[in-house]
């Protein structure tokens, strides 16, 4: 088999390498906004749609459940043919969704559209960290331009409500998908050339096992949006089908000779704890991006911008403390920057949770949100860091979704426990039981992260 190797990274100058990282990016950036952006936009898109609640549910929804269930297959595919030609796909088939979403008629036709852009982004993701992998060989440097590519990226989660409103208030909802197209075109132009070039892999795919994956997935997320929503039937359903999918793809890995979850990544050091870290962030950062709204909107009477803006002190950390990350990874190792975010995060919970058990107003909570936003803006860079660079040679794409994947069904489980908190009762009450519970997750995830594993002794 041909294989296609880029020049030697370690000798390419910093400068000729930054155009290729910062066009993944904003790849990657792109493919994150996407998953806040349309939330503000739901009031306009049932005026223009005439769309049911449940319809508006999916368009929100339909995304995160192909982009989660899609994505440890997109790490195989991604070492099998070569990163950067799954990344180059992934983000020229976003472009293309993207604008066939703007036109969209109806609002089934942009639930379709928006899966096609879930699957598209799981393509982009663990390619754009392989591709980093290879570009930045050198740990120390590798540790830097993670930060970077987490720091640009981050960006997306503080720009996404706000960009929102701004783009609706100013052209309507088609606007929030048109924007994407010119942003396509640029990443595409960013890491063409050689210099981002991956080897293809000898790496077999089991595609039965990927599907089977792939299902299991999509049918627990469902699960538990429907659980988080109420519908006890539908949620039954498609808890008894995760279970049959799930069961299935455990008879399929023990036959596989190229099984899905890699063994090798599996047993790799420190790589279990990384797993359990990565859901719990995810569980906080989400689950509270979820909550927190119906609380600013609904009991504090803020304007969907304002909400946004609200947000800010939690969110502007994820765009520059990944920066100061990078250079304590590069320090120290990833594992003081993991144990510090968890801690902080669960500092925040405490104390959000305690403002809204008292009833404060929202100068109370700035000090809960800052928490949050350092908590998850040390833990995550650190995180794709400590993941990428203890996966063995050759599996970094697989590594790479393993951990997007068990972050979405950790973002997953935020949104439907605390979402089913907020739900009920009275607001503030809930809210404060809710972000409690998120408290309780990052606890146990540091207590879990803390205990150092010790060789065996004979």
């Amino acid at each position: 088999m041909s294989t296609v190797l880029s020049p030697d990274p370690v000798a390419a100058p910093g400068a000729r390498r930054r155009p290729a990282l910062f066009g993944i990016s904003l790849g990657y950036f792109m493919v994150l906004l996407d998953t806040t952006v349309l939330s503000v936009a739901e009031p306009d898109l049932a005026r223009s749609l005439h769309g049911t609640v449940a319809g508006l549910q999916w368009a929100v929804t339909g995304y995160t459940v192909v982009f989660g269930a899609l994505l440890l297959s997109a790490g195989a595919v991604a070492d099998r043919y070569g990163a950067h030609r799954a990344f180059r796909a992934g983000i020229a088939v976003f472009g293309a969704a993207s604008l066939l979403s703007s036109l969209a008629p109806d609002l089934w036709t942009l639930v379709a559209l928006r899966a096609v852009l879930g699957a598209a982004a799981a393509a982009c993701v663990p390619a754009s960290m392989a591709m980093i992998t290879r570009l930045y060989p050198v740990p120390a440097e590798r540790a830097k331009a993670v930060a970077a590519w987490a720091a640009t990226s981050g960006a997306a989660l503080a720009a996404g409500p706000i960009a929102g409103g701004a783009l609706v208030g100013l052209a309507g909802w088609r606007a929030i998908f048109l924007i994407n197209v010119p942003l396509a075109v640029v990443v595409l132009a960013l890491v063409a050339g050689p210099r981002v070039r991956c080897p293809r892999g000898d790496r077999t795919i089991d595609w039965p096992a990927q599907a089977v994956a792939c299902a299991t997935l999509g049918l627990l997320t469902d699960a538990l949006i429907a659980l988080g929503s109420g519908a006890a039937v539908h949620a039954a359903c498609s808890a008894a089908g995760t279970a049959a999918a799930a069961a299935a793809f455990a008879v399929l890995e023990r036959r596989s000779a190229a099984p899905v979850l890699v063994p090798a990544v599996l047993r790799a050091p420190g790589m279990p704890g990384s797993l359990v870290a990565g859901a719990a962030v995810n569980f906080v950062m989400t689950g509270v991006l979820f909550v927190l709204p119906l609380v600013f909107q609904e009991t504090l009477g803020m304007s969907a911008l304002r909400t946004g803006l609200a947000f800010l002190p939690m969110t502007l950390p994820f765009a520059f403390n990944p920066l100061l990350t990078g250079r304590i990874v590069a320090r120290t190792g990833p594992r003081p920057p993991v144990l510090a975010g968890l801690g902080l995060l669960t500092a925040g919970g405490v104390l959000l949770g305690a403002v809204m058990a008292a009833g404060a107003s929202y100068p109370a909570l700035l000090a809960g949100l800052l928490c949050t936003g350092f908590g998850v803006s040390f833990a995550l860079p650190a995180l794709a860091t400590l993941v990428v660079t203890s996966a063995p040679e050759g599996t970094a794409g697989a590594a790479g979704g393993l951990l997007n994947a068990v972050r979405q069904l950790g973002a997953t489980l935020g949104v439907a426990i605390m979402g089913a908190f907020a739900a009920v009762g009275h607001r503030n009450g809930q809210a404060a039981e809710a972000l409690f519970v998120a408290a309780a997750v990052c606890a146990a995830a540091l207590a879990a992260a803390s205990v150092r594993r010790r060789p065996n002794r004979r």
